[in-house]
């Protein structure tokens, strides 16, 4: 509730708590943020890749207000983005984690860890982008060294792990999350 001087209250659309069914959505929509200004910009053609879902039943009250009533995934999707920069192929995955202590590795899925696997066989640029956020803290790790974790005896990595392994992305406004700079610096040799 937001309480105005002239004595008016308004209700804020804003909910503050975070569902499991919403955590990540501000990741994404600051990702999602990101890569149209680099689209636009004719910079990278970098995606948020839809989720396979095959439609069930629709419900039909009237024709303008058709519902889904039910619905299943198709296959288990891949990564959440992949694209194009500069002529190298980009695939990665992007995780908000809601923990001041540790990223859970039951967040990310064995196919995901293979999809990785693979693209990185084949030459791509494959990378995670985790949000701790509590921390209010984005990291970037190199997919292959977060894969070299998962397969050991841990079931999580500790925060402490992404400060030293990963890269922290400082947060703009035009882009949000400037994940293309650690790509020049770390991939393409510092190249613009």
């Amino acid at each position: 509730m937001i309480q105005y001087p002239n004595g008016k209250k308004i209700k804020s659309n804003i909910d503050r708590t975070l569902s499991a069914t919403n955590r990540g959505m501000t990741l994404e929509n600051d990702l999602n943020l990101t890569n149209e200004y680099y689209l636009e910009l004719g910079i990278a053609n970098i995606h948020k890749k839809p989720t396979p879902v095959q439609i069930v039943t629709v419900d039909y009250p009237k024709r303008s207000a058709a519902k889904i009533t039910e619905a299943y995934f198709k296959v288990p999707s891949t990564t959440d983005y992949n694209g194009v920069y500069k002529g190298k192929a980009i695939d990665f995955e992007a995780k908000e984690c809601s923990s001041k202590t540790s990223f859970p590795f039951a967040s990310i899925h064995p196919h995901q860890i293979r999809h990785l696997e693979s693209v990185i066989k084949h030459g791509a640029i494959a990378f995670i982008i985790i949000r701790f956020s509590k921390m209010n803290e984005t990291y970037y790790v190199d997919a292959s060294k977060l894969i070299c974790n998962y397969y050991g005896e841990k079931r999580s990595l500790p925060y402490s792990w992404f400060q030293e392994e990963g890269i922290l992305i400082p947060m703009g406004l035009c882009p949000r999350i400037d994940y293309l700079k650690i790509i020049d610096q770390f991939y393409l040799g510092g190249q613009k």
